[in-house]
């Protein structure tokens, strides 16, 4: 394999230091540079290793206000993060609840477990781990209830 990750996802938002304050409160993310100078605001949030989201705040710009419903947004739908731990799983879940930015529902897809989130831009997202009660060769489809969290 070429690659080892993903590197960057750009996003657009209306209100950075918002959005940048749900990334340092839920995911524990930095912030490593932010340019405010002219029309474009850039900032660069890691999440990851070798992850980062590049949050750009448009002058004049709206397309951060238009959602629509998953699977009916274009080439990019959502965002996908990776817990590096089921406690770390475990504490995000916390608090995205606290966060008012999820109900907390994980799906065990069999080899991975999920919950979903919507960040203060609409955008949403998922956190996933490897599922530390896989049965080998057990896929799920979605919509299945994680026992450990719902059983």
């Amino acid at each position: 394999m070429l690659t080892n990750g993903l590197h960057h996802v750009a996003i657009l938002t209306n209100d950075t230091d918002r959005f940048t304050a749900f990334y340092k409160d839920v995911f524990e993310a930095t912030i490593d540079a932010s340019d405010n100078e002219g029309p474009v605001r850039l900032t660069f949030v890691t999440i990851g290793t070798h992850t980062e989201l590049n949050v750009f705040e448009i002058n004049g710009n709206h397309q951060a206000e238009h959602q629509t419903p998953m699977f009916g947004r274009g080439r990019l739908d959502h965002i996908g993060l990776r817990a590096s731990s089921i406690d770390t799983f475990d504490k995000i879940r916390d608090r995205l609840i606290n966060a008012g930015a999820s109900d907390g529902f994980v799906t065990d897809f069999g080899p991975v477990l999920s919950v979903f989130f919507t960040d203060p831009d609409g955008l949403e997202g998922e956190v996933c781990v490897p599922n530390p009660d896989a049965e080998s060769g057990v896929r799920n489809p979605p919509g299945t209830p994680a026992h450990r969290y719902h059983g």
